[in-house]
């Protein structure tokens, strides 16, 4: 597509440089220009939004097995919460996705991408609630992602088609 696009451009411009002025060539050449950037850019938009609609639904059927607390005097972001090792250990996944998993095991805060966690004794239920949690964590920083990317998209999208119509 990028090279129907291309060839495009390049017959405009035969076509405009016989016949126009130097300043209606460029004109031209920007309109041509801004076409193909809001093709990309509506492409781009329609496969985040693809992406995020897939995702969705990982992320709920992930959330099912966590509870969700926020102090909403003193937080903006709340956390996804799950216990394993009868109460001993307890997993948290911020709402938001900007942080990893955070563990605390018996009050102390332990890593969960190193070998701290993996090094206490657990059962597999436990282990799968720790793969759980990371896995949430990962889904929802992608979803933050994506929903960032869309609203970059938009207002590139939104720029383009107001230079199409002021030309």
């Amino acid at each position: 597509m990028k090279n129907s696009l291309f060839i495009l451009f390049i017959i405009v411009l035969f076509v405009s440089c016989s016949r126009t002025s130097p300043a209606e060539q460029r004109r031209a050449e920007k309109h041509v220009r801004d076409s193909v950037a809001l093709t990309e850019q509506k492409r781009s938009q329609d496969y985040y939004q693809t992406q995020l609609e897939e995702l969705s639904p990982k992320a709920d059927s992930l959330i099912r097995f966590f509870k969700y607390e926020k102090n909403e005097k003193y937080q903006d972001h709340g956390f996804y919460v799950v216990t394993a090792m009868g109460g001993q250990l307890r997993l948290l996944v911020r709402d938001d996705g900007k942080e990893p998993v955070v563990a605390y095991y018996n009050g102390e805060r332990r890593e969960v991408a190193g070998d701290e966690v993996s090094r206490l004794t657990m059962t597999d239920k436990d282990r799968d609630k720790v793969a759980l949690a990371q896995q949430l964590a990962v889904t929802i920083a992608d979803i933050n992602e994506l929903e960032k990317r869309i609203q970059r998209t938009s207002k590139e999208i939104q720029k383009y088609e107001k230079r199409l119509q002021n030309n």
